[in-house]
């Protein structure tokens, strides 16, 4: 980290009050409405910033000192790092799912392993859907057939030449994609050892501040090992499975063993969840994980280059042997895992219900189960399309004939139908959600808006509808949990469909057959499947590109990625890095830095960089945060958090913050506001007291908008801000102050 610049001041700064923004991305000047600002530490990726000294406004309310942390390029600091987010979202989703274990520590490794060998069947998967691309549909299907190849140079060269010669050269084309997402997992996009804090003082709940002092290296690196290990046997075994069984060779039998004894080494690695979560390197545990890469990198040699030289007859089959069977066996075992799982989050989950006498929300703690099985169908919808889309390419005449000769395995026909079934249910769902609580959220928004403009006039009923359905809307968020669970049931319910593809049921005989519904329309439902995917990738890669180029949109996508990478690597090497192994030392190491100058700082967060003060503030010694004062606004942290990380984020966590600080901390909210919320208390005009103590006078309540009618100043009625930040209103600069006059009571009364 930079030095601080010469020009700032340090002990006649009594308050700094230091600025992190939002999911938004804005630009340091902006976050402190000040358009003249310079780097005082950090870099390009993460720095802070100060109004330039000498212009006019360059201080805060009362002469404070005004200063910005602004993180927004670590999550995605380049177009390639965005469009990663985009292809690696299931590798995202079922990494985030580590951390939405239930709070019962007991279940804790048992929940850790379940995910990881998940995550495993996602990386077995991605190398699945390129074989099935390369060595199953270009070497063995079309390179095979002179029809397929006849105009084709780039496949003709190998068209006619023996089975081996054709899949040894195709199975470059998976090495090369492991090859990839091993050097994207490896790539180190910053360095943060400069960024580490010292001594770390202990807090009684040990709960959100393990993201903060969590150094990924050793245990991404272990992880890394065993994913590239199990990347190459699935390649390995891909390859000796479509040999004809019957003329079964010594090699053969000694490499597929070889292979077998590979996965059997990196699930076993993955069960041993203390020893892959040593927080420093351990000379034995990465001599086996390297040692065991070593070995599969090895193996694939030996494999290829038996595929290549050897004479022994290859099976006459219309695909590649062994393939479909392989693809259908990898989703049965995702549909167990994920049943297990479920199973003992939901044991767990009862066995804790209760937590301070209050029931546990419907879906707190199932978050686990719910977003793996999301990732898992994403991963299973996502290589189909690839084998799909492929096949379309491959296959120039469309008719029946041909679809044969490229028709997809049968696990792939019946994940894109339960895929296509299982969104049209989640629709559905949400469809009758909204219908079912319109009146109750309307009812509510009514008596809010009513009870904010008392005196609106009748000219002003179109712009308090307006109000009303904002505040309608955003009273929405806590509706998504039936469609969550409803989507993840349909998606687990069509992985476990590819069991009749083991039993070579097609989906449209079975439909047919036992619902009646015709076989063409199965078809057809499978088709636009199909279509709907590609829609989908296509989608997400313009939403990839646009929260890149344009901030406003970054702040409605930009939620989803923010918290997928704000958790550090611990289930999937090949998610996107953790940004948080940075920011949260990085704001810790700044912080303490101003303390020691002399100077009270007051913390201001909006949105998710509420999340990163909160993970900072709970690993700051007391000296430090004796002298802090804390102001969030827009903050996800009780609303999303707190229901999604039940064992980091609850109300003793929340309650510590507030000790830490000496409960010098005021949490601004919006009724507007979709992803924001109170902390401990949603008080209203009117609503009698429920809370008593310090925590009563954290949350305050913002009216938006200021007012429904056109001021006369303007030709306009005031926004409706919602999420938007708030540090341009007075109750912003009321709250700064009160805190600030808190500060400086403390520190006459300390000394």
């Amino acid at each position: 980290m930079a030095d601080a610049s010469p020009t700032e001041p340090t002990t006649s700064d009594r308050v700094v009050e230091l600025r992190v923004h939002g999911v938004s991305g804005a630009s340091a000047d902006q976050v402190l409405n000040r358009p003249h600002v310079h780097q005082v530490a950090g870099d390009r990726s993460g720095g802070f910033f100060r109004p330039r000294p000498g212009y006019p406004d360059s201080t805060g309310t009362d002469g404070i000192t005004l200063e910005a942390y602004r993180w927004s390029d670590l999550p995605s600091g380049t177009a390639v790092r965005t469009l990663s987010l985009v292809f690696l979202l299931p590798f995202m989703l079922c990494n985030v799912a580590l951390w939405m274990r239930p709070a019962n520590l007991s279940g804790k490794h048992l929940i850790v392993a379940l995910c990881r060998v998940l995550a495993l069947t996602l990386t077995m998967l991605y190398v699945l859907s390129i074989v099935g691309m390369a060595v199953d549909l270009i070497a063995w299907r079309c390179m095979g057939a002179p029809t397929c190849t006849a105009g084709r140079s780039w496949l003709s060269w190998l068209g006619g030449r023996p089975p081996g010669m054709r899949l040894g050269v195709a199975a470059l084309i998976p090495v090369a994609a492991i090859g990839i997402v091993w050097w994207l997992g490896a790539r180190p996009s910053h360095s943060f050892d400069a960024f580490r804090t010292g001594a770390i003082q202990e807090t009684s709940v040990q709960q959100l501040s393990a993201v903060g002092q969590w150094d990924g290296t050793p245990v991404v690196g272990r992880l890394r090992s065993v994913h590239v290990a199990a990347a190459f046997a699935t390649l390995d075994g891909s390859l000796l499975a479509a040999w004809d069984s019957q003329n079964e060779s010594v090699v053969r039998a000694a490499l597929a063993v070889a292979t077998g004894a590979v996965l059997l080494a990196c699930v076993v690695l993955l069960t041993r969840v203390r020893g892959m979560d040593q927080p420093s390197p351990v000379p034995r545990l990465e001599a086996v994980t390297r040692g065991l890469r070593t070995i599969a990198c090895g193996l694939t040699i030996l494999v290829i280059a038996y595929t290549l030289t050897s004479h022994e007859p290859w099976p006459r089959s219309r695909m590649l042997p062994g393939y479909s069977a392989t693809v259908a066996w990898l989703f049965v075992s995702q549909t167990v895992l994920l049943v297990i799982l479920a199973a003992v989050v939901i044991w767990k989950r009862g066995s804790g219900r209760r937590a301070g006498g209050q029931r546990l929300p419907r879906l707190r703690a199932m978050g686990a189960p719910v977003f793996v099985t999301i990732a898992a169908g994403l991963a299973v919808a996502f290589s189909a399309e690839l084998v799909y889309r492929v096949a379309d390419v491959l296959d120039r005449d469309g008719g029946h004939a041909a679809q044969e000769a490229f028709g997809p395995p049968l696990a792939y026909k019946w994940a894109i139908f339960g895929f296509f079934l299982a969104v049209l249910a989640a629709l559905l769902v949400g469809a009758l959600v909204t219908v079912a609580t319109r009146r109750s959220r309307w009812r509510a928004a009514r008596a809010i808006v009513a009870a904010d403009f008392p005196h609106a006039p009748p000219k002003a009923s179109a712009r308090l509808r307006r109000v009303e359905q904002a505040v309608a809307r955003a009273r929405f968020t806590e509706r998504l949990e039936p469609l969550t669970v409803v989507y993840a049931a349909s998606a687990a319910l069509g992985l476990a469909t590819s069991l009749l593809g083991l039993l070579q049921l097609y989906p449209g005989d079975v439909f047919q057959r036992y619902v009646g519904v015709p076989e063409s329309l199965v078809n057809f439902i499978i088709g636009a499947g199909s279509y709907a995917i590609g829609a989908i990738l296509v989608g997400l890669v313009i939403g990839g590109i646009f929260a890149y180029r344009t901030a406003g949109f970054r702040r409605y996508v930009g939620v989803l990625w923010d918290l997928g990478t704000f958790w550090p690597r611990g289930a999937h090497p090949f998610a996107p890095p953790c940004y948080a192994e940075r920011a949260v030392p990085e704001l810790a190491k700044r912080i303490t830095y101003l303390v020691d100058q002399g100077a009270g700082v007051l913390l201001a967060g909006h949105s998710h960089g509420s999340v990163l003060l909160a993970a900072t503030l709970l690993q700051l010694p007391a000296r430090v945060t004796d002298r802090v004062a804390l102001l969030t606004y827009g903050s996800p942290l009780s609303r999303l958090y707190a229901r999604l990380f039940p064992a980091y984020v609850d109300e003793s966590s929340l309650r510590e913050i507030g000790e830490r600080v000496g409960w010098r901390w005021v949490n601004l909210w919006r009724d507007t506001d979709p992803i924001g919320g109170w902390m401990f208390a949603g008080r209203r005009p009117g609503d009698p007291e429920t809370l008593t103590g310090p925590e009563a006078a954290v949350d305050r309540r913002l009216t938006d908008p200021q007012g429904v009618l056109p001021p006369p100043s303007d030709s306009v009625p005031p926004p409706i801000l919602g999420h938007w930040p708030c540090e341009g209103q007075d109750e912003f600069t009321q709250a700064v102050r009160d805190l600030t006059a808190r500060l400086r009571a403390q520190r006459r009364t300390t000394g």
